[in-house]
């Protein structure tokens, strides 16, 4: 089970690194407009819509790959000083009760949305119109790629509620762990102290 709820995780990691790539992507465009509108003077009306279409699919795919890092905000602040167990017991409740129904709902209108705007050849309201139906599949896409990062943590709930403690998950970035950052660079508090001491001295001689 460990295994596959793993490679869940490595799903929703590469698709989310795949789609960051939307960020060159979007800030190439932006950088070339800003130059063809303002040194040659020749603005393109599809570019704002461009613009948008990248930024959503942006937005939309990282979802499964935040949930995936266990990197979602939460409003709780007494939630970190729960037992795991209570934890997540909490969170199998949320996801049950809104998580699911609002994450089948996205996908599920998502698809039909997508197959209509198909249907018709929707395309953006502009005097270069550019196609909008690519950018409405977007929207099941990474509907149902969240539905199943969801899926994964509400398993990773119920082992919690059973063994005790929360099942490893897949590692990526990570904020920088200062205590391991001293040690790679041979770093003691007090050498850290005596420097801030020694900054104090000079600067009260100045």
């Amino acid at each position: 089970m460990q295994k596959l709820l793993l490679a869940v995780d490595r799903l929703s990691t590469g698709f989310g690194k795949l789609c960051a790539w939307t960020v060159v992507l979007l800030t190439a465009l932006i950088s070339w407009e800003v130059f063809s509108r303002y040194a040659l003077n020749t603005p393109h009306a599809w570019v704002l819509d461009a613009q948008i279409m990248l930024y959503g699919t942006l937005f939309m795919t990282a979802g499964a790959y935040t949930l995936s890092k266990n990197g979602h905000v939460r409003g709780d602040v007494l939630y970190g000083f729960f037992r795991p167990r209570t934890q997540a017991a909490i969170d199998l409740v949320l996801y049950i009760l809104f998580f699911l129904p609002g994450i089948v709902a996205l996908t599920w209108a998502g698809w039909g949305f997508a197959q209509e705007s198909l249907a018709i050849r929707e395309q953006t309201f502009s005097a270069d119109a550019l196609p909008l139906y690519p950018f409405k599949f977007v929207i099941p896409v990474a509907g149902a790629v969240l539905l199943l990062q969801g899926l994964v943590e509400i398993v990773r709930c119920v082992m919690c509620l059973r063994e005790g403690e929360w099942p490893s998950r897949d590692q990526d970035v990570e904020e920088v762990d200062v205590d391991k950052l001293k040690e790679m660079v041979h770093v003691k508090d007090e050498d850290i102290a005596a420097l801030d001491a020694l900054g104090a001295k000079n600067g009260g001689r100045a």
